[in-house]
C-alpha cells in the first residue's frame, strides 16, 4: 500500500523551474532513495514533500490525506519528520533536552497548561524523558544522554537528528544526504540504523544521497533526478547501470561497483 503519493510535483523560483511535473509513489516500509546530480531538485522534491516549500503545481498524498497546501508542523503531527543536510540541533541543550524538544511536536498539551505545569504537565513531561532515553538507547547515544550537543563527533551529531525526528513518531522519515563528512564506520553505523528504522519500527524512509555504494546497500527503490526532471526509476542497481545515468549523475565511462 502506498504510504505516500506525488503527482505532477512542481516547484518554480521565479522564472527558474527547480522541480518539474515529477511522480513518486512510495510503499509503506520502503527505503527509497532519490538520487541524481547537484541542482538535480532531489532537496527541493523533499522541502516540498516536509512543508518547507509548498509546490507551484501538483499535489501530494500522505496516507489518504491531501496535504499539498498543509504548513509543515501540520505534517509533522500525521508523521512526516525530515533530518535536513546541516545539523539542525539545540547546541546549547543536553542531547536529551533535544530529543525531548523534538517530542513536543506530538504533545498535546495546550499552551496554559505548559506555562502553569499542572500536575498532567508534570506527568507528561516524565514519560517525555522517559521515552527520549528509550530512543537515544535505539540510535546509540543513551550514555551521552546528558553530553551538550555541541560535544559530539559529526556522526553522533547526525544520528542525534535522526533522535530528535523519532521524537515526532515519524511514520514517513526525509533523510537528506545523511551521510555527508561521514566516515566508513559512521557510515556503516547510519545505514544500519536506518535498516532498524524499518526493520523493527516500520518506518518508511526516503533518502537523498551522493553516495551511491550507500544507496545500492540500502534502499529497495530508487528514483533519478536530472534537471528537475525524474529521468527513470527502478531498483538502485538498474539506477545506477543506466548509460543515461552514469552520464549525468557519475560522468560518462563511470560505473559504480
Amino acid at each position: 500500500m502506498a504510504l505516500l503519493e506525488i503527482g505532477h510535483l512542481s516547484k518554480n523560483f521565479g522564472g527558474l523551474a527547480a522541480v518539474s511535473s515529477v511522480d513518486l509513489r512510495v510503499e509503506q516500509g520502503e527505503i527509497c532513495g532519490l538520487i541524481g546530480p547537484n541542482g538535480a531538485g532531489k532537496s527541493t522534491v523533499l522541502n516540498m514533500i516536509g512543508g518547507t516549500y509548498l509546490p507551484t503545481r501538483g499535489e501530494i498524498v500522505f496516507a489518504g490525506t491531501d496535504i499539498t497546501r498543509s504548513p509543515a508542523y501540520r505534517r509533522a503531527k500525521l508523521g512526516i519528520a525530515r533530518v535536513f543536510q546541516r545539523n539542525a540541533l539545540f547546541f546549547s541543550m543536553t542531547v536529551l533536552e533535544n530529543v525531548i524538544a523534538g517530542s513536543y511536536l506530538r504533545d498535546e498539551h495546550g499552551f496554559s497548561e505548559i506555562f502553569y505545569r499542572g500536575r498532567s504537565v508534570r506527568s507528561r513531561e516524565a514519560k517525555l524523558r522517559e521515552r527520549a532515553l528509550g530512543i537515544l538507547d535505539f540510535v546509540g547515544l543513551v550514555d551521552l544522554a546528558d553530553e551538550m550537543a555541541v560535544n559530539l563527533p559529526h556522526g553522533s551529531q547526525r544520528a542525534l537528528c535522526v533522535a530528535v525526528a523519532l521524537g515526532c513518531e515519524p511514520s514517513l522519515l526525509l533523510l537528506d544526504e545523511p551521510l555527508t563528512g561521514m566516515n566508513r564506520e559512521e557510515t556503516e553505523a547510519m545505514v544500519g540504523l536506518v535498516r532498524s528504522l524499518r526493520d523493527t519500527r516500520g518506518i518508511t524512509t526516503i533518502v537523498v544521497e551522493h553516495n551511491v555504494r550507500a544507496v545500492l546497500g540500502l534502499c529497495e527503490h530508487a528514483v533519478v533526478l536530472n534537471y528537475g526532471k525524474k529521468m527513470m526509476e527502478g531498483t538502485p542497481r538498474e539506477c545506477v547501470d543506466d548509460p543515461r545515468v552514469i552520464e549525468a549523475f557519475l560522468g560518462t565511462g563511470n560505473r559504480a561497483t
